[in-house]
């Protein structure tokens, strides 16, 4: 089975979910947009979005172009992503070299890692002198490294080289190393998940060796200290081999699903499945249960195809050639069995030396005598140097057990140390901390002194400036008051004089006197309305809070009430139409506003025509909601309406709010006005666009 390798201090701070990609144009300088890229790859590596990270690691590599450290940690992050993306080591192996060669002797961390990665690269593609070459130099440098987690790494990654060569004494040894590093390392960042990784691939190395329930006691070691997923699925493939191998089907099945719920849509986990799939095969094929056996192979075969891993897929074709020589089907398993044969010797040498037997049986069972010699002869050979390798086994637990217990114990010291360490630093911080007390004591009442003189100051300016709009105010209301009283007084004047002439003495009036002041009353109180048409716009624009309210509104309930306030309108038809259902979301008021004053501009068009006639009509077309007011008045240049569009033309009228008014309102509740005026068949059409509710 693939073994698990440690992954340490990726970057120092990770998080459980991916960060949003950063916009690289909020920073100023090339080495924030660096620090954010690189920030926002570890992430992506940290919730395993694999194929994301190897395209977003390109632009970290091109940004970090002059910056070795962090071109370093791109090509790293680059490799990781192909490692993980469906088991491209060779691709991987690449861009971990270009890390490695940028870090070595200058970035420990950067230089661990890539170290780390690139022993199981050079495993995984068979690249067994330049493996063998990588572990030589940590061996040589792994003492000059200061960092508890990185040694750790570096123990780590000898042991696992020598698991890989099924060398269960030397592995053991070095891996009891790590983990007592990782127990002291307080920074307890990316070391729990390490802890727990460690300790499996120790429980794997037990299961190797067939001691199950030592496999089960380092599992449950394990637990408590992993964290992300490939490690919890190796560690339910280390309990279902194990449950299996001591006849305990039921504790497997429950791993086994839960492995499958874990492990169905990650890609990066088929392989386990497939590993599941082939222990629970052996289980049912030592049971004779063919029909299970054969299911559980055909499992394991599917899932190692897809997950593209020579070792996993060698597994699975020898469960498979072992079921079907148990099917008695031997020229099937003898296919099969040779398909495994191939990549066996690689990875495993018991896997071959089985295979080789199965290979004899098979060809024995068919009479083939001297096919079935050259097997069995292969499985003795590889058996003999297995057997030479088991008497190790036993010192190798006796070594485990003392190095565990010596560790443990070195771990006790060394706790104890740094506690009375700890315990001194504390004494002596108690005596500064008296020392130095008072003064700042005496900084913070000065800082507290100078806060409020500033603040004083602050608040000083603040009144100055709202007295001065405040007296700005004041004066802009007595202006506008005083323009009430010269303007309006007059015309107000002269019309009250009149009313009072014509009721009180109408004989002293002849006709032409009458006319002439009836002529003069008019003017003034025309001159009365266009004053108040202005003052009214200029007090609208000063006001502040000139904000609409938003609702949802029936376009039926708006129109009604548009109608009511028409009844004074004579001798022209108006009509209003709308959808029964139709809403819009607007401020009712000023929208009923708008309208009443296009209905109004329309009907000062119309005064004195004949069949005049207007229409008000509303309806949805895409995303958005119309409302038109038509008028058959004759048509009009559109260059009247200009105060529609452009917010620097302001145009008088004597009813009505006036063009500008209705624009104002418009740009307030968010609605376009188009204008359509055809002299020829003189109608005019004015629509208002709103957002659909």
């Amino acid at each position: 089975m693939r073994k698990l390798y440690l992954f340490l201090m990726l970057i120092p701070a990770v998080f459980l979910s991916a960060q949003q990609q950063p916009d690289l144009m909020r920073y100023k300088t090339t080495v924030e947009k660096i620090k954010a890229w690189d920030s926002y790859c570890n992430s992506l590596s940290e919730v395993e979005n694999y194929p994301l990270l190897i395209r977003e690691a390109e632009t970290g590599i091109a940004l970090a172009k002059n910056h070795p450290q962090y071109l370093s940690k791109f090509y790293f992050y680059k490799g990781y992503g192909y490692e993980y993306a469906n088991n491209q080591y060779e691709k991987a192996t690449v861009y971990f070299e270009k890390a490695l060669q940028l870090a070595k002797g200058k970035y420990p961390e950067q230089e661990v890692l890539a170290l780390m990665r690139l022993n199981y690269m050079y495993y995984s593609i068979k690249e067994y002198k330049k493996g063998e070459a990588l572990i030589s130099y940590v061996k040589k440098i792994v003492d000059t490294i200061k960092p508890k987690n990185l040694k750790a790494t570096l123990l780590g990654s000898i042991g696992e080289y020598y698991l890989d060569r099924s060398e269960f004494e030397n592995f053991i040894n070095y891996k009891l190393q790590a983990i007592a590093y990782l127990l002291l390392d307080k920074t307890k960042r990316e070391t729990s998940n390490n802890i727990g990784i460690s300790y499996l691939q120790i429980a794997d190395a037990y299961n190797d060796m067939k001691q199950f329930a030592k496999a089960v006691e380092y599992a449950n070691y394990a637990v408590p200290y992993l964290k992300r997923s490939d490690g919890i699925a190796f560690l339910y493939n280390t309990y279902i081999e194990a449950y299996t191998n001591l006849g305990k089907i039921d504790l497997a099945k429950k791993y086994y699903l839960e492995l499958y719920e874990l492990a169905k849509n990650n890609p990066m986990l088929f392989l386990n499945i497939s590993y599941a799939n082939r222990n629970m095969s052996e289980f049912y094929l030592e049971k004779n249960r063919m029909e299970l056996a054969d299911d559980y192979a055909d499992k394991a075969l599917h899932f190692a195809e897809k997950s593209n891993d020579e070792e996993i897929l060698m597994e699975a074709n020898t469960i498979k050639g072992k079921v079907l020589a148990g099917q008695k089907k031997y020229p099937e398993a003898i296919r099969t069995l040779n398909k495994a044969l191939n990549f066996a010797y690689i990875y495993d040498k018991r896997f071959y030396a089985e295979i080789n037997k199965k290979l004899s049986e098979s060809y024995a069972a068919q009479k083939q005598w001297d096919k079935a010699y050259h097997y069995y002869n292969a499985y003795n050979q590889t058996n003999d140097s297995l057997l030479i390798e088991s008497g190790k086994q036993s010192l190798a637990n006796a070594e485990a057990k003392f190095q565990n217990k010596s560790k443990q114990q070195e771990i006790k010291s060394l706790v104890s140390e740094n506690t009375i360490h700890e315990l001194t630093i504390k004494n002596s911080k108690k005596q500064r901390i008296y020392l130095i007390s008072g003064l700042v004591a005496i900084a913070i009442i000065g800082g507290l002194l100078f806060y409020q003189s500033q603040n004083r100051k602050k608040i000083n300016r603040k009144l100055m400036i709202l007295n001065a709009e405040l007296d700005k105010a004041n004066k802009t209301k007595m202006q506008f008051f005083g323009i009430l009283n010269h303007d309006l007084r007059s015309p107000v004047i002269s019309l009250i004089n009149f009313l009072h002439l014509q009721k009180e003495a109408p004989e002293m009036m002849d006709e032409a006197t009458k006319n002439r002041l009836e002529l003069q009353t008019t003017k003034a109180t025309e001159q009365l309305l266009e004053q108040m048409e202005d003052l009214l716009l200029w007090s609208k624009g000063q006001m502040e809070n000139f904000v609409p309210s938003f609702k949802n509104y029936k376009v039926e309930e708006i129109f009604s009430d548009v109608k009511k306030e028409l009844v004074w309108v004579n001798d022209i038809q108006i009509s209003l139409n709308c959808p029964e259902e139709m809403v819009v979301f607007t401020d009712k008021e000023y929208l009923k506003t708008i309208i009443r004053n296009l209905i109004s501009n329309s009907v000062k068009v119309l005064q004195g025509k004949s069949e005049a006639h207007i229409t008000c009509k509303a309806w949805e077309e895409g995303d958005g909601s119309f409302i038109e007011v038509a008028d058959n008045g004759g048509g009009a240049d559109l260059e009247k309406f200009r105060a529609l569009y452009d917010d620097h033309t302001s145009i008088g009228i004597k009813k009505g709010l006036g063009l500008h008014v209705i624009r104002d309102l418009c740009k307030a509740i968010h609605c376009n006005i188009e204008v359509k005026s055809n002299q020829l068949i003189g109608e005019t059409q004015i629509i208002l666009r709103l957002k659909k509710a």
